[in-house]
């Protein structure tokens, strides 16, 4: 049987998750084009991140790439069609991972709004067709290989909202049953999107459902203005606590409960549960619990629930398959 990995492919974080359970690595991309720096006399040595090289050049990537490459920052949906700077993304998690030696079948978490309007089947194509088949990339000069063979695609709140519905080995408990037939509301706050589903009975609920661009990235954007930093070098600054947003989260905090308010308004109180999920949700959580209540639900790692939430589908599948 192939092996099965879920892919979240987001633009603050790529996230797996497959038998050895999860792999984060920051979406920071640089391209490569100088030689690399040797220790110097008095100053502390710094490991140089992984480097990937592909048919379209080489790339430094994960946390620090942009100290040590040209930065590399698209935040159009594109980007997940096969752009060089994603499949550099693809190959350097799958390499930091373990490569399975086996093929692979993948199922992919998108933001909704890569999934909707005119564009979407244009979009579902070129990911699957960058994703399928045959692959060989070099990482820190090391040849490497990976056979794919399905490509499952879905949106990114589908796998959180299986995370909250089944156990790990993707079994769905009778009280998860009773909430699935219920409605379900799904909440994702990643560097790029805000997401906004609601399902119904297995459903989606198009009236409730709705994305855009008011991830972390609106955040640091409003603190960014005029500054020199890379959009990772800011994110990672975040991470590491010592960034000065000032007002700026109370800014973003507006922005993101307007849209909240704007598409489900009060609907939410009919809700099973609100499931949220993403980065953004860790800095915004006390704004969503006085929003929420007890209709909020949590992950225990909500970063990484939506690519665990893929697997855990993936396995239920797998088991209903072999039936």
């Amino acid at each position: 049987m192939n092996t099965q990995i879920a892919f979240d492919p987001g633009f603050g974080n790529i996230k797996l998750y497959g038998e050895e359970g999860p792999l984060l690595m920051q979406s920071a991309v640089g391209i490569s084009g100088g030689p690399i720096l040797s220790r110097m006399t008095g100053l502390r040595g710094t490991r140089p991140p992984l480097r990937v090289q592909t048919g379209a050049g080489v790339f430094f990537v994960g946390e620090g790439a942009h100290d040590w490459g040209r930065p590399v920052e698209n935040l159009d949906f594109d980007r997940l069609t096969g752009a060089p700077e994603m499949m550099a993304l693809f190959y350097g998690s799958l390499t930091k991972y373990g490569i399975p030696v086996e093929p692979c079948d993948l199922i992919v978490g998108l933001p909704i709004h890569a999934l909707a309007g005119d564009d979407a089947s244009r979009t579902k194509r070129a990911i699957r067709t960058a994703l399928l088949g045959k692959h060989t990339w070099l990482a820190d000069a090391q040849e490497c290989g990976l056979q794919v063979d399905e490509v499952r695609l879905t949106s990114q709140p589908v796998g959180a909202m299986f995370d909250y519905l089944l156990d790990k080995d993707g079994q769905m408990s009778a009280i998860r049953q009773t909430a699935l037939k219920a409605e379900l509301g799904i909440l994702g706050i990643g560097m790029n999107t805000v997401d906004l589903l609601v399902v119904r009975d297995g459903s989606p609920v198009s009236r409730f459902t709705a994305g855009d661009t008011l991830g972390v990235r609106r955040l640091l954007a409003v603190h960014r203005g005029t500054s020199d930093y890379s959009l990772a070098e800011l994110d990672m600054l975040l991470r590491q606590r010592v960034l000065e947003l000032d007002g700026a989260t109370q800014v973003w905090q507006s922005e993101v409960v307007g849209f909240i308010e704007k598409h489900w308004g009060s609907t939410f109180r009919r809700f099973r549960a609100v499931i949220a999920v993403g980065g953004g949700v860790v800095l915004l959580r006390e704004a969503l619990l006085r929003r929420f209540r007890d209709k909020l639900h949590i992950p225990d790692d909500p970063v990484i629930a939506t690519a665990r939430g893929l697997y855990k589908y993936a396995q239920m599948v797998a088991r209903r398959q072999r039936v």
